[in-house]
């Protein structure tokens, strides 16, 4: 099933995507919700970000070049990261360049989110607490990663995390591409097979650590092949099973300085 948030007349909402229409729901996807009579086209609504998450969890330098090159035993403490909130937009919003910088990495990824309450639970059992999927970018700023391994400030500008265009809830993490053009070119195109820590262990490690809640989001790494963009650059991060996340990226408005007399 493909759920989507969007604005819709001024209002807010979600609903169910079927083809090229939508079928508007009543509730929360997350918890209790049920389908409503009005549909609407796709063209006429503007898809936002699929969900507002509370917490998003990234982890990172989780891709290998190829399957010959997985380690034979994953990293006994994987580096994981947070990002605000206000970090996170939707579909064709454009992502802001700050002043300081000329250039800013993206970061095609799957995003896992999280459906139910989860603690220190068993890998096997990892996938029963995902509600469903979609792509994200984690967009980052590495001029601004502190010098002994800190990554927060380069991760948590606004807009330095859109999401969507849809939550797919059936999905084989497993059996998938995850895909990125940037201005039309390919850059990245990897099966998640090639991640170094497999999704199961991810959530199950993380797990231990902290409760995760409905709607948290995990970022699950980036293929390689992401690198620098800049003022006008367009960004398409793909996967076939859910659909494109696009984002052009612009330079900050410079600030006008009045002085008073």
């Amino acid at each position: 099933m493909k759920f989507c948030r969007f604005n819709y007349k001024d209002k807010i909402q979600f609903g169910v995507l079927e083809k090229n229409s939508v079928t508007i729901i009543e509730g929360n996807p997350l918890t209790n919700w049920s389908y409503t009579s009005e549909k609407v086209s796709l063209g006429d609504i503007e898809l936002l970000a699929p969900i507002e998450p509370k917490n998003i969890i990234g982890i990172g330098a989780n891709y290998v070049d190829n399957k010959q090159s997985l380690p034979n035993q994953i990293p006994e403490m994987p580096v994981f990261f947070f990002k605000p909130a206000t970090s996170v937009i939707g579909p064709s919003e454009p992502v802001i360049i700050p002043d300081q910088l000329q250039e800013i990495k993206f970061e095609s990824e799957l995003a896992v989110i999280i459906g139910k309450e989860t603690k220190n639970i068993d890998k096997e059992n990892a996938l029963e607490y995902v509600f469903g999927y979609t792509v994200g970018n984690d967009v980052t700023a590495p001029q601004f990663f502190h010098e002994n391994g800190h990554w927060t400030l380069g991760k948590s500008f606004d807009t330095f995390t859109p999401l969507g265009p849809i939550i797919e809830t059936e999905l084989d993490p497993y059996d998938i591409h995850v895909t990125a053009k940037v201005n039309g070119e390919v850059k990245q195109n990897s099966p998640t097979e090639w991640m170094i820590v497999p999704i199961k262990e991810m959530i199950a490690y993380l797990s231990t650590v902290m409760t995760l809640h409905p709607g948290d989001v995990i970022l699950t790494g980036s293929p390689t092949g992401a690198h620098f963009v800049k003022d006008e650059d367009t960004v398409e991060c793909f996967i076939e099973e859910i659909g494109s996340l696009t984002n052009t990226f612009k330079h900050a408005a410079s600030r006008v300085h009045v002085t008073q007399k």
